[in-house]
């Protein structure tokens, strides 16, 4: 991945957060106006995270230079922060990068947003792994293996999904009331995050409102 997909993936996010942010310009510059849904509110974190990262790979003079870019732009190994789920695996990030400082910009503290980010986004996946704890998932994921390959019919019959679809909610609410301070820390970083956001592009001028170049 290069910085062109700074540019590329977040011009059309830009121009649209840009306008919602604009309408609202009777409420003036110091309380821009918020996206409602929760799609458009990561559109619009992800178009100042892209702002931001555009800014620092071009005053670290690597814009256009394909060398160097990527390092610039995630940083350079190893990576000095880490998580390790309860599912067994290691997410590591680096704090040296143009990514790392939009999150610093953005959430205030980089260690404890990906911290929060990477416990809240493995919720399902900790639920799910601890599915392996009933005898009751046990016998179906044993009756599903037996199946021959690519018999549906024995792999409907086994059991499996209808079991995980009745034991996952419960496990999923023990993960999550497990995780309820990782889960704070990402709401209240992501909503610092979305009023610096807003305020960082409320003030930049859409498309149609630029002169010729």
């Amino acid at each position: 991945m290069s910085a062109a997909w700074a540019r590329v993936a977040g011009a059309t996010v830009v121009a649209a957060v840009l306008t919602v942010l604009l309408a609202g310009g009777c409420s003036g510059p110091s309380q821009p106006v918020l996206p409602r849904s929760e799609q458009a509110r990561s559109e619009l974190i992800k178009a100042a995270q892209q702002v931001l990262v555009d800014r620092c790979m071009t005053a670290r003079g690597t814009a256009g230079q394909s060398a160097s870019q990527e390092d610039v732009l995630f940083g350079t190994d190893p990576a000095e922060l880490e998580v390790t789920l309860a599912t067994g695996y290691t997410v590591r990030t680096h704090t040296d990068g143009c990514l790392a400082q939009a999150h610093r910009h953005l959430y205030g503290d980089q260690a404890r947003w990906f911290r929060a980010e990477v416990a809240v986004n493995n919720l399902r996946p900790e639920a799910q792994a601890r599915l392996k704890d009933d005898p009751r998932y046990r016998a179906a994921l044993a009756r599903r293996a037996a199946c021959p390959e690519k018999d549906t019919r024995c792999a409907r019959e086994s059991g499996l999904d209808d079991v995980r679809a009745r034991l996952e909610p419960a496990r999923l609410a023990e993960v999550r009331a497990a995780h309820r301070e990782d889960i704070a820390t990402y709401d209240q970083l992501r909503d610092r995050a979305l009023h610096r956001a807003a305020r960082l592009l409320a003030g930049r001028p859409t498309s149609s409102q630029k002169g010729p170049s």
